[in-house]
């Protein structure tokens, strides 16, 4: 299973397609389940509007990762080598609705050239809530749109955000076509292109970097509970219940979808921004040879993990078999093992051929010195030796 396989767990309710491979949005079977003719995946100018209390680039102040320039990701000579794997379990659910996809080499799919020299990678998950179709729709259309997009990717940052608006924009004409289709999802994706890492998020999927066994948040959970998403929620005219559910009915503060639920996406009838956005937050670094991985998973996932806890159990795994594939199974089997009770999604991708070695610290070293007090003493007592000594030899 070594390499860029996926695989999944056959239970009844399984997601994806009937082979076992996650959806890939590029395969034209694939896209035209929901690109008919009658839906047309154009962006609705309305839906497009940012909430005035977000920028275009929302990047986390306090994250401990340094931001970089777009163009510095060709100057290294680190150059990252990819190696994935995924894996899904309905959990103790009665239906499946996350979704996964992985696209290892994005470029030569999409018949691209290949710039940097390096890889073209992009990975997401996406949590449905109300329906599975939300999820589908965002795992089939989310990358195109970053990749037909005229600003990609010299404006990677600003293309990433309208793609995640984009998709929910079409979604909603979607679902005005068809009221079957109406549900929400979470939204985690990842770019890698050369030693560039793009993570952008809409929801409380999670992203967490292994640097050199350090665990390095690059994403934020969007609960409505969070000071920061409760602001923004009721300046909106929206409103989190005592439970911590936006509006007394989700428990997430961003996602894709639920256009059908009144007073999320649009209140009143000017069409204002609602409180629930689809506006993703992103976090870029450069790669170094320090990052070992990176642990995309649903919040099943981290719901019975910590971050540093994820990181040292796939890296302990990663260390026994160095298999991408069979870690993410590993990572599921153990969140059900911790009684998560939710449906189950996590992509691994590896940044080294190499498993991750062993972290060997060198023990502090201690600098020892005296007071004054404890030289005078220490010197008192050792002319008292020299003392006794010539009294001694005075005798013989």
């Amino acid at each position: 299973m070594e390499g860029s396989e996926h695989g999944r767990s056959f239970r009844e309710n399984r997601s994806g397609s009937g082979n076992g491979l996650p959806p890939n949005p590029l395969a034209a079977s694939y896209r035209k389940t929901f690109n008919s003719d009658s839906v047309s995946l154009s962006p609705c100018k309305k839906s497009l509007v940012r909430h005035p209390s977000l920028q275009m680039r929302t990047r986390v102040p306090d994250a401990p990762i340094e931001p970089i320039a777009i163009s510095e990701y060709f100057q290294s000579d680190f150059i990252p080598t990819i190696r994935s794997g995924a894996w899904a379990d309905i959990g103790v659910r009665s239906c499946m609705e996350d979704v996964y996809v992985c696209v290892d080499d994005f470029a030569e799919d999409f018949g691209l050239e290949n710039t940097n020299g390096g890889p073209n990678a992009f990975y997401g998950v996406f949590d449905g809530h109300g329906g599975k179709h939300a999820a589908d729709f965002a795992g089939c259309h989310l990358l195109r749109f970053i990749l037909e997009d005229k600003e990609f990717p010299q404006e990677i940052e600003k293309v990433i955000s309208s793609a995640f608006l984009r998709t929910d924009a079409a979604f909603a004409k979607a679902c005005s076509l068809d009221a079957a289709l109406a549900s929400g999802t979470t939204a985690l994706t990842a770019i890698i292109m050369g030693r560039l890492l793009v993570v952008a998020n809409a929801g409380d999927c999670r992203a967490v970097l292994c640097r050199r066994g350090k665990a390095i948040e690059m994403s934020i959970d969007h609960k409505p509970i969070y000071a920061r998403e409760r602001e923004r929620i009721e300046a909106s005219g929206g409103c989190v219940s005592s439970d911590g559910y936006l509006n007394g009915h989700l428990n997430v503060a961003r996602a894709l979808g639920d256009w059908h639920m009144e007073g999320m996406k649009i209140i009143g009838s000017n069409s204002d921004p609602g409180p629930l956005i689809a506006e993703p937050e992103l976090i870029t670094t450069n790669l170094t040879e320090e990052d070992e991985f990176l642990i995309i998973g649903c919040d099943g996932i981290w719901d019975v993990f910590l971050s540093q806890n994820a990181v040292d159990f796939a890296r302990r795994r990663l260390q026994e078999h160095n298999d991408p594939s069979l870690c993410s199974k590993d990572l599921v089997d153990e969140a059900l093992k911790r009684k998560s009770i939710d449906n189950l999604a996590a992509i691994i991708i590896c940044f080294q051929h190499h498993r991750p070695p062993n972290l060997v610290t060198s023990p502090p070293r201690v600098r020892r010195s005296f007071s004054d007090k404890g030289l005078r003493e220490l010197q008192s007592f050792l002319d008292s030796l020299g003392s006794e000594e010539g009294g001694g030899r005075n005798c013989h």
